[in-house]
């Protein structure tokens, strides 16, 4: 039952950070478009980004599709950490990591709705 709970609040952080970004980067708030600016995305790269973290995010909501939001979303993350390190931003790189253990931790823990055997 813990587990359950646990696993439901990470889906429900991992949710809300996904659609609070995505949202960031479709409608370009200007901290998005200066932080991936920095790895010289243009305007359609960052629209993209966007849209694969909120496609991501509400494909998390679902048990069927949970695997592969995670997965979506932890490249989406591992691609921006590796930019990160990139360009030697040792701080950027870090702030990143915390977000991508998320998306682990929720594929270990699995989806709170799954049926298990």
């Amino acid at each position: 039952m813990f587990v359950k709970i646990i696993s439901t609040a990470l889906v429900v952080v991992i949710v809300f950070m996904g659609i609070k970004q995505g949202w960031a980067m479709i409608s370009g708030k200007p901290e998005m478009a200066q932080m991936l600016g920095r790895f010289h995305f243009n305007r359609q790269a960052v629209l993209i980004n966007g849209i694969v973290t909120l496609l991501s995010a509400m494909l998390i909501l679902f048990p069927r599709t949970f695997i592969a939001g995670n997965f979506l979303m932890a490249a989406a993350i591992l691609l921006i950490l590796c930019l990160q390190l990139s360009l030697k931003d040792l701080k950027g790189a870090a702030i990143e990591l915390p977000f991508l253990l998320m998306n682990l931790a929720a594929i270990f823990l699995q989806h709170p709705l799954a049926k298990t055997n």
